[in-house]
């Protein structure tokens, strides 16, 4: 089974919860909608935790959000994983590249991380990163990968929301970035049958396709 998760900023606790104790199973893929954490100051602590959920019974796959050492994931060494580009951090733990598109239990899955950071005011000279906002290279890769695939994929995994979903989510996109365009694009142009984003730190069902998760931890199919 495959399971998506949203924003844990280094917190183990997700990993120790409930859901996460009573849904996962040997096999099973948690994947991570952003801001995920771990990556961060490279310390000895930190590297053990990295080998730590690399090391659990479980695929954890992440895209990368807007809390993220972006300096530090892109040394990681790059990979094929399940279909797509993917950086190998650790055991059974990946990094979902932006733009790719994997398949995991016969599912297609898009994804695509970044975004904009609403304290980068405070951060900009302290610990941000500009590789958080996605390019427009990338931007021409997805569109590329999905047209292998005629624009037909199962999930949509990403960190920021639609633009276009504000009104729902009852938060401000205070930025507009070239994503925001693009993503109204896939909505339009490609079929899916649900889209899985984190950064707003609610979990919440907007009909019919997209699922706003933070603490949540859902199957993203139901099982037969």
């Amino acid at each position: 089974m495959i399971y998506v998760t949203g924003d844990m900023h280094g917190e183990l606790s997700r990993f120790k919860s409930k859901a996460v104790k009573k849904q996962l199973r040997e096999g099973d893929t948690l994947i991570v909608c952003g801001d995920f954490g771990f990556i961060w100051n490279d310390s000895r602590r930190e590297r053990s935790i990295l080998d730590k959920i690399g090391d659990l019974k479980y695929n954890v796959a992440f895209v990368d959000g807007c809390h993220e050492n972006f300096d530090l994931l892109n040394e990681y060494e790059v990979i094929e994983w399940n279909g797509g580009k993917a950086h190998y951090i650790s055991g059974n733990l990946v990094h979902l590249m932006r733009g790719q598109v994997y398949t995991i239990e016969d599912k297609k899955f898009f994804a695509f991380g970044g975004g904009h950071s609403q304290d980068y005011e405070y951060r900009k000279n302290v610990n941000w990163w500009p590789q958080e906002h996605p390019t427009h290279d990338e931007i021409i890769e997805s569109i590329n990968n999905l047209s292998r695939y005629d624009n037909c994929v199962d999930y949509i995994i990403t960190h920021e929301p639609p633009a276009s979903l504000k009104d729902c989510l009852e938060v401000d996109v205070f930025q507009r970035l070239e994503i925001h365009a693009f993503f109204e694009d896939i909505i339009k142009a490609c079929h899916f049958e649900k889209w899985f984003f984190g950064k707003c730190h609610i979990d919440k069902y907007i009909p019919m396709k997209f699922y706003a998760v933070f603490e949540d931890v859902l199957p993203v199919y139901e099982k037969d």
